[in-house]
């Protein structure tokens, strides 16, 4: 009887002649032929790994690791939100000029500005997973240790290292959004901005709590345990299939996606991944310009980028002090020196103050919906142009003079609007930017977001110190005041207008984007 080996035939008329081994359609030319009635194709078969994404679709791995990147997003809300429970209690306890005070949230944005391009710069050479975890840890280590800090010179250093930590934390989205289904993409980035929020509840609830009882530094301790736990589940987090395709690394990307297909009990596709072309140096910043296209799309993004965070920050740092009633130069107030504040009595937040920080910061739920809805039937570009615009709107009517209840539903509308706005650039900058340069792309642009943060504490806390400047001054430009009970907002009014014309800017140069 003949060996099996020499006598395998194709499917097909049963008088089809045996395979040879130096046939054309032989299994030892063709690498795979039919076992049975299963095909098996053949070795140069590839598939890439968006065609693998696609086909894994959407399950319980993604739903995991959209947990996981949601807690780091609520643990980033911890650390930024406490800036607005923290400065005026210090700013009382350790008899703070207004600059301090101001200076206490920009050192935090000072560290993220020159961190944000370097952690992409890190996790595009070294890894996505890497980066993620030491930024997590730089914030876990400083933001405990800020909690011990004697003085105010020792607080402004802590601070500004966990600053340089949270400038790592947005790699969290270039790594979610490197395991996500193109279609569903965009909702998945969106629908994070839940956790965001509820980050902001938590840490504004929290404050609500501790700051009466236990004061600010135990506050500090507990808003460093969500931080804590993400930490400790970043060795569920797998590095991403992208990355290690961009190092030539097939295998190790291969293993990637045998994991997201057996989390999903979805099946492989048949073949073998498809490698792009290898590039050994990424992360460069020049790689940001390398072409005419890359350059100009570079340059809006981190116009835009900036517009968005002098907006969305200036909004929730400015929340407390507009909805206050406390603390306001009165229009009958007396004039005092420019180095001191605006009341003799220092006050820290009230539950009314913190009521307010909860009314604006629900904002953001209705904002989430309208991007949800808005991304995938208008396309990223359209609903980020219409948000800026519309939002340019609410931020002008800031200018003018309205009732309590008015400026809130302006405050809540606005910001609504520019978070949403926020949420659709963190759709749109990883999606523009190829693999080998997408980390440092989205760095470099929420690097741009950071200096328009940085000035917002200031617009927020100095303007105080402004209403005192009266010598050879319009008092009634330098200062907000009252009269019958409505509000007028003088100094911010002109802010506010330029607010609204650099959101308007944005919105005509969303659509020169690719």
């Amino acid at each position: 009887m003949a060996d099996k080996t020499e006598t395998t035939k194709t499917p097909g008329p049963s008088n089809s002649t045996p395979l040879l081994p130096d046939s054309p359609q032989s299994p030892t030319s063709m690498e795979y032929a039919y076992i049975g009635n299963i095909h098996v194709p053949p070795a140069d078969e590839e598939y890439t790994l968006e065609d693998a994404i696609e086909q894994i679709g959407f399950g319980r791995f993604q739903i995991k690791i959209s947990v996981l990147t949601g807690l780091c997003w609520m643990a980033d809300a911890f650390e930024i939100m406490l800036l607005s429970i923290l400065a005026p209690d210090l700013l009382c306890r350790w008899h703070l000029s207004r600059w301090e005070e101001a200076f206490i949230t920009t050192v935090v944005f000072i560290g993220y500005l020159i961190s944000s391009p370097l952690w992409g710069k890190f996790c595009d050479k070294f890894g996505r997973r890497k980066g993620l975890i030491f930024c997590s840890v730089t914030i876990l280590y400083y933001g405990l240790l800020s909690a011990a800090t004697p003085n105010y010179i020792w607080l402004l250093i802590m601070r500004g290292l966990v600053g340089f930590g949270i400038g790592g934390a947005s790699q969290s989205v270039t790594l979610y959004s490197e395991f996500l289904p193109g279609k569903i993409r965009g909702f998945c980035i969106v629908f994070l901005e839940i956790f965001w929020v509820l980050g902001v509840v938590f840490e504004v609830l929290l404050g609500l709590i501790v700051m009466p009882t236990l004061g600010w530094r135990y506050l500090l301790l507990f808003s460093a345990f969500p931080l804590a736990v993400f930490v400790i589940s970043c060795k569920f987090f797998p590095e991403s299939a992208y990355y290690y395709l961009a190092c030539g690394e097939r295998e190790k990307a291969t293993d990637i996606l045998k994991k997201v297909a057996n989390g999903n009990g979805k099946p492989m596709p048949q073949g073998r991944l498809k490698m792009d072309e290898t590039t050994s140096q990424r992360g460069r910043f020049a790689d940001l310009f390398a072409t005419r296209q890359t350059g100009i799309t570079t340059l809006l993004l981190t116009f835009i980028w900036f517009v968005n965070a002098f907006a969305y920050y200036g909004i929730v740092l400015l929340s407390t002090e507009l909805l206050s009633d406390n603390g306001r130069c009165e229009e009958n107030a007396d004039v005092v020196e420019a180095t001191e504040t605006c009341f003799d009595d220092c006050v820290t937040l009230k539950t009314s103050d913190y009521g307010s920080l909860l009314i604006t910061t629900f904002a953001e739920f209705p904002g989430i919906l309208i991007t949800l809805l808005a991304i995938e039937f208008l396309g990223r570009k359209k609903t980020m142009a219409v948000q800026f615009l519309v939002c340019s709107v609410f931020i002008f009517l800031l200018s003018i003079c309205t009732s309590r209840t008015g400026l809130t539903v302006i405050l809540f509308a606005a910001r609504a609007l520019i978070s949403g706005a926020f949420q659709s650039l963190y759709v749109y900058t990883p999606e523009v930017y190829p693999t080998h340069v997408r980390a440092i792309g989205l760095g470099s642009c929420s690097s741009a977001a950071r200096i328009g943060a940085i000035t917002t504490p200031f617009i927020a806390q100095v303007r105080k110190q402004l209403c005192n400047l009266s010598h050879g001054s319009d008092r009634k430009h330098l200062r907000p005041c009252r009269r019958n009970g409505d509000f007028v907002l003088g100094q911010h009014g002109q802010r506010s207008v330029i607010k609204a014309y650099t959101c308007s800017t944005s919105s005509t140069l969303v659509t020169a984007l690719p």
